[in-house]
């Protein structure tokens, strides 16, 4: 597994990263393991963000200010598109096709990343699984990429371990899904690696591993003198 270097700069400065819609901060944490300098937002709230944050409409945010960073993230509420929500009859804003537009137009790489419900609104997605990255969950996200940054698809474990009901306590040798009203907050942090959140942040976020293997992966596109320390 690739690791980054200890620092990433440009010119004498760490690269910026734009994390949009960023809730509690998972995507913020791989970015930032990966050397990035880390700018969160979104319109509520978020004591738990553990870097920079801005309450802000995300795509306002962005077409104002995203040409000023080297990397823009978003992800866009996915309840659109998730089973749970359809069948409650909740209904939510889908704010897919904006964001896109909004990344676009700053003129910078970025990746727009949402649930599996969404991948046929999705251009080309890469798909990341946990135990691509030692986690132990299958937590499906699918990132599409744009402004010039294209990311490769790692090679799908097969699904050998069995996985806990949804919301159900995770038995010895399972592992656990985290979504909705679950139970084992404790166990949850340790597995997906985010120690800071309670269970709302839990349930939304990607695993830091992820944003990490993205991160290094933007590196060469936007600092092509340094490389990723093996």
């Amino acid at each position: 597994m690739t690791q980054s270097t200890d620092i990433r700069r440009v010119h004498g400065r760490r690269l910026r990263l734009l994390d949009l819609y960023c809730k509690q901060g998972g995507a913020a944490k791989g970015y930032a393991d990966a050397g990035f300098d880390v700018t969160g937002v979104d319109k509520d709230p978020q004591p738990r963000y553990p870097f920079r944050f801005v309450q802000a409409d995300a795509i306002a945010f962005v077409l104002e200010h995203g040409a000023a960073f080297d990397f823009v993230h978003a992800s866009p509420p996915c309840q659109h598109d998730t089973d749970c929500q359809r069948l409650h009859g909740n209904d939510h804003p889908d704010l897919i096709a904006p964001t896109r537009t909004a990344l676009e137009s700053t003129g910078r790489p970025w990746v727009l990343e949402n649930v599996g419900g969404a991948v046929p609104k999705l251009r080309r997605p890469v798909m990341l699984c946990g135990p691509m990255f030692g986690v132990q969950s299958y937590r499906h996200r699918f990132f599409e990429t744009g402004g010039g940054f294209t990311l490769p698809q790692p090679a799908h474990p097969v699904h050998t371990v069995p996985q806990a009901k949804m919301g159900r306590p995770v038995p010895p040798g399972y592992y656990g899904q985290f979504v909705g009203n679950f139970s084992g907050v404790p166990l949850a942090r340790r597995v997906i690696g985010v120690e800071w959140m309670n269970r709302d942040g839990i349930r939304e976020c990607i695993p830091p591993a992820y944003a990490r293997y993205i991160g290094n992966a933007a590196l060469p596109l936007l600092a092509p003198g340094l490389g990723v320390a093996a």
